[in-house]
């Protein structure tokens, strides 16, 4: 496990949180931390746990998995698996929620009818056996239990 690189992991977070246009207060109550902590974590003087990593990636609605990377915690090499395309779609400010969940979900079952299933699983293992996955996009791009 690599040592944490606060300072890039901050300046990422202040970039995420300005693309989704958000002040440091908003973020830090959608995240549940405090805005002095956030503010800390942004300018590179903390160095958030895993746990306040997933709720800053939740808040901003970006993958944890992006976050752990900018914080050292994940290897890029082994941990990345179509992440910067979910990363890509969540941040990209020229589409709505509803879009964004459906472009996600479309690329899923793309992975999986190439036998990658969320980070590189075989598509059996999610219960698809065919591959196809399609019926996940009627719940999950309508906000069902599995949107993100």
């Amino acid at each position: 496990m690599a040592s944490l690189n606060v300072g890039n992991l901050g300046e990422f977070l202040r970039e995420q949180r300005r693309t989704a246009q958000l002040s440091l207060r908003q973020l830090a109550d959608a995240a549940g931390v405090s805005n002095p902590y956030l503010s800390q974590i942004e300018r590179g003087l903390r160095k958030p746990s895993a746990e306040i990593l997933q709720q800053l990636a939740k808040a901003l609605r970006i993958s944890a998995e992006t976050l752990y990377v900018q914080a050292g915690i994940l290897d890029e090499r082994h941990g990345l698996d179509g992440v910067e395309v979910q990363t890509a779609i969540l941040t990209d400010p020229a589409l709505n929620e509803r879009q964004k969940q459906v472009l996600l979900q479309i690329y899923e079952s793309f992975r999986k009818e190439n036998g990658l299933g969320s980070g590189g699983k075989d598509s059996t293992a999610s219960g698809h056996e065919n591959g196809r996955g399609t019926d996940t996009l009627d719940t999950e791009a309508d906000g069902g239990p599995h949107a993100t």
